[in-house]
C-alpha cells in the first residue's frame, strides 16, 4: 500500500469537502488515486453538498434541447469543478433534464431570484402598490400584501424555484443539491436562453374564413 501524503489528503479534502480522516481512508482504500478516492467518498455518502458551495465551478457542459416539432429550443450552461465529472453520465443527464425543464417553463427568465435586477423589482412593487384592490387598505397592510405578491412573482421568474417537472415534490434547486451530493462536486446552472419560434415577430392577422368566402364569391 502506497504512503498517503498530507498533500494528497488536502487535495482530496479541497476537492470534495469531506473530513480529513475520511479523505485519508478513501486514499488508502484506492491506492492513492484521487479520482477513485473521490468516487469512493461519494458512494459512502461522506460528501456534504453544503461544503461545496464556495468551490469554483469552471468546467461543465453547454447542452441544447429542441422540443418536439422544433418550435421551442433551449441552450443551457451547467458548471462543475472538473472535466472528470463533466464527462460523467449522471452529470450529462442532469444537464439534459435542466434543459427540458427550461423548455417546459415559458415564464422563467432568470436562473435564481438573486439574479433579477433591482430596478425590475422596484417597478413591479410600484405597479402593485397602485392597484385599485389595495386602495382602501392601510399602508402597512398594503406593504405586506405587495411583498407577498412580489415574492411570488420573483419565484415564478426563477428557474431554481420551479417544481421539477419529473418530481413535483422538489424544486430545481433541490435537484441540483442532490446532484452535488452524488457527484461530490459543486454544480451550478450558470445561464440559459430559450427560443420560441416566431417570438417577437409581428405577424399579419388574417381571417381565413373571410378569405375563403371572398374567393368563392369571385367564382
Amino acid at each position: 500500500m502506497p504512503d498517503i501524503s498530507a498533500k494528497s489528503v488536502k487535495e482530496l479534502r479541497d476537492k470534495t469537502g469531506a473530513g480529513m480522516m475520511d479523505c485519508k481512508k478513501a486514499l488508502k482504500e484506492n491506492e492513492g488515486d484521487l479520482e477513485k478516492a473521490a468516487e469512493w467518498l461519494r458512494k459512502k455518502n461522506m460528501i456534504s453538498s453544503g461544503k461545496l458551495e464556495n468551490k469554483v465551478a469552471a468546467e461543465g457542459l453547454v447542452d441544447s434541447y429542441i422540443h418536439t416539432g422544433g418550435r421551442i429550443g433551449v441552450l443551457v450552461e451547467v458548471n462543475c469543478q472538473t472535466d472528470f465529472v463533466a464527462r460523467n453520465d449522471g452529470f450529462k443527464e442532469l444537464v439534459r433534464n435542466i434543459a427540458m425543464q427550461i423548455a417546459a417553463c415559458p415564464q422563467v427568465e432568470y436562473v435564481r431570484v438573486e439574479d433579477i435586477p433591482a430596478d425590475y423589482i422596484e417597478k413591479e412593487k410600484s405597479i402593485e402598490m397602485g392597484r385599485e384592490d389595495l386602495a382602501s387598505k392601510p399602508e402597512n397592510i398594503r406593504e405586506k400584501i405587495v411583498q407577498g405578491r412580489i415574492e411570488k412573482r420573483l419565484k415564478e421568474l426563477s428557474l431554481m424555484e420551479q417544481p421539477y417537472v419529473r418530481d413535483q415534490n422538489k424544486n430545481v434547486a433541490e435537484l441540483v443539491k442532490e446532484a452535488m451530493a452524488q457527484l461530490g462536486e459543486k454544480v451550478e446552472v450558470r445561464r440559459f436562453v430559450r427560443f420560441v419560434l416566431g417570438e417577437g415577430i409581428e405577424k399579419e392577422e388574417s381571417n381565413f374564413a373571410d378569405e375563403v368566402a371572398a374567393q368563392m364569391g369571385e367564382k
